[in-house]
């Protein structure tokens, strides 16, 4: 028998599917297609509304509003959907739109994923596990964050970017290109300062593959001749068997709407792409 708390100030639309041992604070709202797996907690004034799937053992915190509308003048997408992981802690005044039908019509957000106070994902995003969201991040639609990205606070990434595996922005940051995996990219129109070594540290990299990162890294980045593209097949060549360098180039080879986030230069560099 499913066990679940629910506070008599909150509203619960028929058709709402809660999993056993649901928490519901105070003053909360939950829609008529909103799903809440096993374990999750609203703490207090919480709205769940569209089509919205929140993973087992996520807590939402005040002030949060999950799965509302794309917010793009005219969208009538009346399938859009919003689906959080499992294990999710999404702070205070967050809020994730579902998708619109400017894309497939389906927001995602991973499991693990810690989003601070005030951060928006916008319609379309695709958010991959392992993430930190400091305060006030905010994503345009259609972006695309990978596994264990790190966002500062205030930071904002325009629609249609990409941000790779294990990178980091910095607070105050514009992000309108596109940041490789494991990079590390901060600015007001974000620029590259070198890789994430911690990360890669802290995620057991070997120090012959840091190595040949930070090679590949000087290469694509901080030689001249020839394009981005043509460096990065270089990189391959020289260090192909390395998988983090491989992933690095093929995110820089994929198709994108976003050029890619360069390094900063020394004065009177050139810049190419």
């Amino acid at each position: 028998m499913k066990k679940m708390a629910i506070h008599p100030t909150s509203l619960v639309e028929d058709g709402a599917v809660l999993g056993a041992d649901v928490e519901i604070g105070p003053f909360c709202s939950v829609g008529p297609r909103a799903c809440l797996g096993d374990g999750v907690r609203l703490v207090s004034h919480v709205t769940i509304a569209g089509n919205t799937m929140v993973g087992a053992r996520s807590v939402v915190h005040s002030g949060a509003v999950l799965g509302g509308g794309a917010q793009i003048r005219g969208d009538r997408t009346a399938d859009a959907k919003l689906e959080i992981g499992e294990d999710c802690v999404i702070r205070e005044c967050v809020t994730m739109n579902c998708g619109s039908s400017k894309d497939k019509g389906i927001t995602t957000i991973g499991a693990r994923g810690y989003f601070m106070a005030y951060s928006h994902v916008g319609h379309d995003c695709h958010v991959g596990d392992d993430v930190t969201f400091a305060n006030g991040t905010q994503l345009g639609g259609h972006c695309h964050i990978g596994d264990g990205v790190i966002t500062g606070g205030l930071s904002a990434v325009q629609q249609f970017a990409r941000i790779g595996r294990g990178a980091m922005l910095g607070g105050l940051s514009g992000c309108n290109r596109d940041i490789i995996p494991y990079g590390i990219a901060s600015g007001l129109h974000a620029e590259l300062g070198n890789l994430n070594l911690v990360g890669l540290k802290r995620r057991g990299v070997s120090r012959d593959s840091i190595n040949a990162l930070r090679a590949a890294f000087r290469l694509i980045f901080l030689e001249t001749g020839g394009s981005v593209a043509d460096r990065a097949r270089r990189a391959r060549d020289n260090w192909g068997p390395v998988s983090e360098v491989a992933e690095i180039v093929e995110f820089i080879l994929a198709p994108a709407k976003r050029p890619i986030c360069l390094a900063r230069r020394r004065a009177g560099a050139g810049e190419d792409e």
